[in-house]
């Protein structure tokens, strides 16, 4: 599915607003006679185009700062609470906003779209009735983040004797409580949390597509790596696809390490030049339209495997592969993993090794898995790279994850770990990302192509 680019409009029409509305509802349900209030995120500091907070743009799709979103689990209703026009900013700025009034609510699908100062109204009507309020607990989760990372920084934050500032959700909640003070307040974020861990077909249109660019970034560098060349120069190959083809951003850092930085699993500075010998391990990817992806390839310098790398590489491709063909609808993790270490073990059977450092890393691999007790594969994959947790405690239709398993040898300081977007189907699992060349004879001819630094070349 090929989706139309956008630019980064205040109301992006990412999906249609049944989408929308029907997340809403289905917090209605869940709430019962209580309301939901969600606090949509601030104005950047500086020149930054905004971006908006993942569980405000969740239920809603509208990237205006300071928003905040009612939800009437008693009326079955919504209210948007809207700054309003600021000529200056839409001329200098932004252009065209979303504003109090009709046509914002015809856009939105929200039952009533009104001016800011209008929330303490509403919110007495709820401290009369003593209401009960659900609202999100954790801190915004905002581009290039999981929700683990803002909460981190807050507790941090909070717990430093030089600083000591509590987190904006923390503020809000303490306004919620002085403003209405009989009203019980209940965190909406698990509600929010079950919601998004399976997703719709919709969302699932956006996660193929961003798990498109991302491989077309992967391939870019891969087409482009040669020794010589800065780890950073690669990271501008894939950010040049992400860019072309709409992405906001990207969904993390880029991980592009290569020869020793490779034992590194986050591995980030980029600042490395590439030797002939080394094998680049290359972790990038896209925000598209507040989804991520979460690819990792790995393939050599200068586009040739040594015999002691197709070695290493092939035993921990074929341990890897004999994971992922384990996954299976309805399986729990743990026995997704009990099934492939069967398979590892064949495996290990018939491979011929002839470095004993390579088949002592195979064996602790295989080994670490034959002693897991772990119930996941990998990390969750949708709005946030490391998304929010599963639903369900077997693995069920709409589910999106990773495998990323890393295969380390301590005497050489180097690591090989690839990763593929699984998406859980009605009869197995689809890899999303499976185009993009893993076995050795498709990287090396994928390899012997031009790149954009040939182009550039040839402009000189």
């Amino acid at each position: 599915m090929t989706l139309p680019l956008l630019a980064q409009p205040v109301f992006t029409d990412v999906f249609p607003p049944d989408e929308y509305a029907s997340r809403r509802a289905r917090v209605m349900a869940r709430i019962g006679d209580a309301v939901a209030i969600i606090q949509g995120t601030t104005e950047r500091p500086g020149e930054q185009p905004l971006r908006q907070a993942n569980q405000f743009f969740y239920l809603s799709g509208v990237v205006e700062p300071r928003a905040i979103l009612l939800i009437d689990g008693r009326t079955q209703r919504s209210r948007l609470f809207l700054n309003p026009r600021n000529e200056r900013r839409e001329t200098m700025m932004f252009g065209p906003g979303l504003y109090p009034g009709e046509e914002a609510a015809k856009a939105t699908g929200i039952e009533g779209v009104v001016a800011r100062g209008e929330f303490q109204a509403e919110l007495d009507g709820v401290r009369e009735a003593g209401r009960t309020i659900y609202t999100p607990f954790r801190p915004e989760v905002l581009g290039c983040a999981s929700a683990s990372d803002p909460a981190a920084l807050a507790r941090a934050t909070r717990t430093d004797p030089w600083d000591g500032r509590i987190s904006r959700e923390e503020a809000f909640l303490q306004h919620l409580k002085f403003a209405s003070p009989r009203s019980k307040i209940e965190d909406l974020d698990p509600f929010l949390d079950e919601m998004r861990g399976a997703k719709s077909p919709r969302e699932i249109a956006i996660l193929r597509e961003a798990t498109r660019i991302t491989g077309l970034g992967i391939i870019e560098a891969m087409r482009d790596t040669r020794p010589g060349m800065k780890e950073y120069e690669l990271q501008a190959d894939a950010e040049y696809v992400f860019k072309k083809y709409g992405a906001y951003g990207p969904a993390y850092f880029a991980l592009i390490a290569t020869g020793e930085n490779t034992w590194y699993s986050h591995y980030h500075k980029n600042t490395r030049t590439l030797d002939a010998g080394d094998l680049v391990q290359f972790d990038y990817a896209p925000d598209f339209r507040y989804y991520s992806s979460d690819v990792t390839r790995v393939f050599p310098a200068n586009g040739k495997f040594t015999p002691w790398q197709r070695e290493f590489y092939t035993i921990y491709l074929r341990l890897y592969q004999a994971l992922m063909t384990s996954i299976q609808v309805h399986l729990r993790p743990s026995d997704v993993i009990k099934n492939a270490v069967l398979n590892m073990d064949a495996v290990m059977k018939g491979y011929k090794f002839t470095d004993d450092r390579i088949k002592q890393a195979a064996t602790q691999f295989v080994e670490r898995y034959r002693n897991s007790r772990s119930n996941s594969l990998g990390h969750n994959v949708g709005m946030e790279v490391h998304d929010v947790p599963s639903p369900t405690v077997t693995l069920e239709p709409g589910q999106v994850f990773t495998i990323e398993p890393a295969m380390q040898i301590a005497g050489e300081h180097v690591g090989i770990r690839l990763e593929d977007m699984i998406l859980i189907t009605n009869t197995g699992y689809e890899n999303l990302s499976a185009f993009v060349p893993i076995e050795i004879a498709d990287i090396e001819k994928m390899m012997t192509r031009h790149g954009l630094s040939d182009a550039q070349v040839k402009l000189k």
